[in-house]
């Protein structure tokens, strides 16, 4: 036995679609970005989407879909955050295992793979000096600075002052520049 859909459902539906559905690969990198892993990032967007839908009566037509939808993310990965903090860390340990099964040891000729692995690893560096950021300034940094949007806009998803946002960006941006800056003079690019 199957139910069919009232009029008013479809029409959500439709409303949804319409609104939300453009917005998802850009919302997918948001989450990709906050935690910093795929399949968790997929998670993350399946639960929001969810949300969304549930609580899409809420939206108002015709305001930012993206940010609305950017704040149901934020909010669900900080309160994800929140539960996983409650529990004791966990080790994967064919991850570890894998890890010290594949380091090799420094070779003085340098091959094309070795170029592409060392700027890998420099974008791994830079990608870790980011999520290393504390979660008040690297999430300001990835809204203004990766999705562009403006100061009200993340202002309105954060739920604080735009001096507040202001404020937040310019010490992320200062400390990712320490943190890159160390890495650059570990590499030998600088000399101070």
């Amino acid at each position: 036995m199957t139910a069919q859909l009232t009029a008013e459902e479809i029409k959500k539906q439709e409303d949804f679609n319409e609104e939300i559905i453009p917005h998802l690969d850009a919302t997918y990198n948001y989450a990709l970005r906050l935690t910093t892993d795929p399949s968790d990032a997929e998670d993350l967007l399946q639960d929001s989407i969810v949300k969304a839908f549930r609580f899409f009566s809420s939206f108002q037509k015709g305001t930012n879909a993206r940010a609305w939808l950017y704040r149901i993310v934020k909010n669900s990965y900080i309160n994800n955050y929140r539960k996983a903090s409650r529990q004791p860390p966990k080790v994967d340990y064919d991850e570890v295992a894998t890890y010290y099964e594949t380091i090799r040891s420094e070779q003085s000729e340098t091959t094309d793979l070795q170029a592409q692995y060392y700027r890998k690893e420099y974008d791994d560096n830079f990608k870790k000096a980011l999520d290393e950021l504390p979660e008040d300034f690297r999430t300001p940094l990835l809204l203004c600075d990766v999705e562009d949007f403006t100061y009200e806009e993340i202002a309105n998803m954060l739920d604080v002052p735009i001096g507040t946002v202001r404020s937040r960006l310019h010490r992320g941006r200062n400390l990712l520049k320490e943190k890159i800056h160390e890495v650059a003079k570990k590499r030998g690019y600088l000399k101070n």
